[in-house]
């Protein structure tokens, strides 16, 4: 006889039991290759990116000055506390999903549910603004070596146009195009695609090689250019308050928080770690490791570079599309212009990877629950990888790189990951009330405390970012929400017997 569920099982709030999650680790079809350094050189890739080598002088010139380097301590602080918390969580339930897999198990399917569907946001939108910049320094390279595409052929529709009417204020000949796109930014969508469908081996070994150059580059940049600081550029180290025609203040303690909020995208990525747990040999161990290391090694050069950057040029001269090329170009040392844009190239690479990577991940995860339909759960037979619901976000993401300017919207991705933070503060520490005996392989120290000021810092961070920003996201919750109660809710595998 068929058995049915209560109505009080199709609550909303009921949870996917703790034991599901091991079964779910034993019949997982993912191959088990991701070692504890592994794990870390993936947290690296994630972080050390377009926040190091394009933020940093739209963050110091226009908000923060030579206070740049609290604001990446501010925003490091907020991470801090949410990685701890996720690390916890990791040696609990060591599978695919992350945040979402993690608050599935503790506070209920529709609060799971939404932090999924941030993530889905974090990381598409993450990998699409990561194409665009990279796009832009592929065009820089290609101008050193004095060799310049069309701009239809650089840009999408709507950047283009705005190009091509400024150079013709200029005075500059531009012929006129019926069409753009960003051919750059498409292909290197597909060239990711391509790796991460061939499988998790592949990728990991493609991003370890990045993060060796990249990591050198780094180290280089603060090493080099530590002999070219001028201690006068530092003055004030902290810029008066200044108010704009828009009542937006600049500069001073509230330039800093603005500051952090902006370059927090520079920080997103070290949860993907989290996401790797089902291709993790030991991940009730390494996943905590390599989340907590990964943020504190980008943290600390995060910091370093921006002192650095502001230190060889003043806040107020900084470039705004290349400021550490530019710094070493303005100090003379043009050859390191060459080897800062490859890496720069080479960084942005390796984020759009494992954007792109946790992306899938997310989606199998709530696949395997039902929320989502079996397509995104599909793992090739051979590269033991999902491959279509891959494919599938590499059309999305390679179409919208090239055809939108992302710019105008990265901050969402931002939005959607500060809101999964807190999120996750407090699921972890409502996890410890419920569950008190359950086995925690690793324990957050002084969890009600930093659960607390993890929850309060990460809704501070996204209480300060751009209006338009906050009512974009409100949109894409709504969204998220009528597929979770059309689809989602019904299709759960917590409706079967």
């Amino acid at each position: 006889m068929e058995t049915r569920l209560k109505p009080k099982d199709m609550s909303v709030w009921r949870k996917k039991p703790l034991e599901a999650y091991e079964a779910d680790m034993k019949k997982s079809e993912l191959k088990r290759v991701l070692t504890r350094w592994g794990l870390t050189s993936l947290g690296i890739g994630a972080v050390i990116g377009g926040g190091i080598f394009v933020l940093t002088g739209i963050a110091a010139h226009d908000w923060a000055g030579p206070a740049l380097a609290l604001a990446f301590v501010l925003a490091g602080i907020a991470c801090t506390f949410a990685a701890l918390c996720y690390a916890e969580f990791a040696s609990i339930l060591p599978v695919e999903g992350s945040a979402y897999a993690y608050s599935y198990g503790t506070v209920g399917e529709i609060f799971a549910w939404f932090i999924g569907w941030n993530l889905i946001l974090e990381y598409m939108m993450g990998a699409t603004t990561v194409a665009v910049s990279w796009s832009g320094y592929f065009e820089k390279l290609l101008h050193l070596f004095h060799a310049d595409l069309p701009i239809w052929l650089m840009n999408d529709p709507i950047t283009a146009r705005e190009k091509a009417e400024k150079l013709r204020a200029a005075g500059e000949a531009v012929p006129d195009f019926a069409f753009a796109i960003n051919l750059p930014a498409l292909l290197i969508v597909w060239v990711v695609t391509y790796i991460l469908v061939k499988g998790i081996k592949e990728a990991a070994s493609t991003n370890n090689l990045i993060v060796i150059v990249k990591v050198a580059t780094v180290i280089f940049v603060i090493v080099v250019g530590a002999f070219y600081i001028d201690t006068a550029n530092w003055t004030p180290f902290i810029p008066a308050p200044v108010t704009d025609e828009t009542g937006q203040i600049h500069y001073g303690f509230n330039g800093i928080v603005t500051a952090a909020s902006i370059v927090f995208f520079a920080y997103i990525g070290f949860d993907a770690v989290s996401t790797q747990a089902g291709e993790a040999i030991n991940p009730k161990k390494d996943v905590p490791f390599a989340i907590i290391a990964s943020l504190i090694i980008c943290t600390l050069l995060y910091i370093l570079v921006s002192l650095v950057l502001t230190g060889m040029v003043k806040y107020t001269n900084l470039d705004l599309k290349a400021p550490v090329a530019q710094a070493f170009a303005d100090a003379g040392l043009t050859w390191a212009v060459y080897l800062i844009t490859i890496a720069a190239i080479a960084g942005l690479t390796s984020v759009m990877l494992v954007m792109m990577l946790g992306q899938t991940r997310i989606f199998l995860g709530m696949a395997k629950d039902g929320l989502l339909p079996k397509f995104f759960s599909a793992v090739h037979p051979t590269f033991k990888t999902p491959w279509k619901s891959t494919i599938l976000v590499g059309g999305i993401v390679s179409v919208v790189a090239a055809l939108t300017p992302i710019d105008k919207v990265s901050e969402l991705c931002s939005s959607g990951t500060l809101l999964a933070f807190a999120m996750i503060c407090g699921a972890v520490w409502l996890l410890r009330v419920r569950e008190p005996n359950l086995e925690r392989p690793y324990r957050t120290p002084a969890l009600p405390v930093v659960a607390t000021l993890g929850i309060l810092a990460n809704l501070y961070l996204m209480w300060n970012l751009r209006v338009d920003t906050k009512i974009a996201f409100v949109v894409w919750g709504s969204l998220g929400l009528i597929v979770y109660f059309l689809y989602g809710r019904r299709h759960s595998n917590l409706n079967k017997d």
